[in-house]
C-alpha cells in the first residue's frame, strides 16, 4: 500500500514538472515573438522592394509585309500592324545634272516618297504622306498645322534673293578669278594710289589749269 502511495506522488510530480516546464517555454516563446515579428516583416518587406516588377505590354503583330528591292537604289516597301497601322514608301535614283566639280559626271539624289496611316486615341484616322529629296524633308496631312501664307510683296522679295544668290554661284564657278577680286575689293575697298601716282595727278590738274 505504501508502495503504491510513493508510485503515484512520484508520477504526480513527474505530471506537475513536466506541465511547470511546458508552461515555462509557452511564456518564453510568447516573449521572444513580439521581438522577432518586426524582423520578419522588415525582411519580407525589403524582399519585395528588391522583387523585379513584371509589366505587361500588348503584343502587337505585324499581319503584313512586303519589300521589293530593285536596281540602282529602286524599292518598294509596305507593312501592316495588328493595330490598324498601314505604311508604304518607295524610292528612286534622282538626276540633278552634271557635276560642277567633277567633268563628265552626274549628281543624284536619293528621293524617298510614302505615306503612313493610324487612328488616334479619339478614333480619327490620321493619314500623313511625306516626301524626302535634294531640297529636304516634306510632309502633308490635313492634322498638321500650315503656316499663315505669305504676301505677294515677300514672295517677290524671297525670289530676288535666291536668284541673286544663284547667279552669284554661277559666276564663282565659271570665273573664280573675277569674283574672288570682286569679293576683295568689297572687303577692303578700292586699292589706294601711291605717293607718286598722286602727286603726278596733282601736277595734271594744275597744268590743265
Amino acid at each position: 500500500m505504501k508502495f503504491l502511495l510513493i508510485t503515484l506522488a512520484f508520477v504526480g510530480a513527474c505530471i506537475a514538472q513536466e506541465q511547470g516546464r511546458r508552461y515555462y517555454q509557452q511564456q518564453q516563446q510568447q516573449q521572444q515573438q513580439p521581438q522577432q515579428q518586426p524582423e520578419e516583416q522588415q525582411y519580407n518587406s525589403q524582399h519585395q522592394e528588391h522583387r523585379p516588377r513584371h509589366e505587361t505590354t500588348t503584343y502587337i503583330p505585324i499581319i503584313r509585309f512586303d519589300k521589293e528591292q530593285g536596281v540602282a537604289g529602286t524599292y518598294k516597301a509596305l507593312w501592316e500592324t495588328g493595330n490598324h497601322i498601314l505604311a508604304q514608301e518607295e524610292g528612286y535614283l534622282k538626276d540633278l545634272g552634271p557635276d560642277p566639280d567633277q567633268k563628265g559626271e552626274n549628281l543624284h539624289a536619293q528621293v524617298q516618297q510614302g505615306s503612313y496611316t493610324y487612328t488616334a486615341p479619339n478614333g480619327e484616322v490620321i493619314v500623313t504622306h511625306y516626301t524626302a529629296d535634294e531640297t529636304g524633308f516634306h510632309v502633308f496631312g490635313d492634322h498638321l498645322p500650315t503656316p499663315p501664307p505669305v504676301s505677294e510683296e515677300v514672295q517677290k522679295g524671297l525670289d530676288l534673293i535666291y536668284a541673286g544668290i544663284k547667279e552669284q554661284e554661277r559666276a564663282e564657278r565659271e570665273f573664280p578669278q573675277e569674283a574672288h577680286s570682286k569679293q576683295s575689293q568689297e572687303f577692303h575697298g578700292p586699292p589706294r594710289q601711291q605717293p607718286n601716282q598722286i602727286h603726278q595727278d596733282s601736277n595734271r590738274q594744275q597744268y590743265r589749269q
